[in-house]
């Protein structure tokens, strides 16, 4: 996995689930969400951006969470965007 642009970020982890999570797939050699550095970075700042990605993409809707996925990697496609 490529490194992210920001290593200050990526290198500097606070206590926290994001932390965990970012070292058990750096372990088992997985990719994951590059995001998860920033989460992991300001735990604090970023709880509510966590929790409003999920309630719009998990959330009750009429598109299913599987199409809005799709929707947002084809948006983050056009955009340039990895994630």
């Amino acid at each position: 996995m490529d490194p992210m642009f920001l290593p200050g970020v990526e290198h500097n982890p606070k206590p926290g689930p994001y932390k965990g999570l970012i070292e058990q797939m750096q372990a088992q050699g997985a990719e994951y969400p590059q995001i998860w550095h920033l989460f992991a970075y300001l735990p604090g700042m970023t709880d509510h951006l966590a929790r409003f990605t999920q309630e719009l993409l998990r959330g009750p809707a009429p598109l299913s969470p599987g199409l809005r996925e799709l929707i947002a990697a084809y948006t983050s496609l056009k955009n340039g965007c990895e994630f």
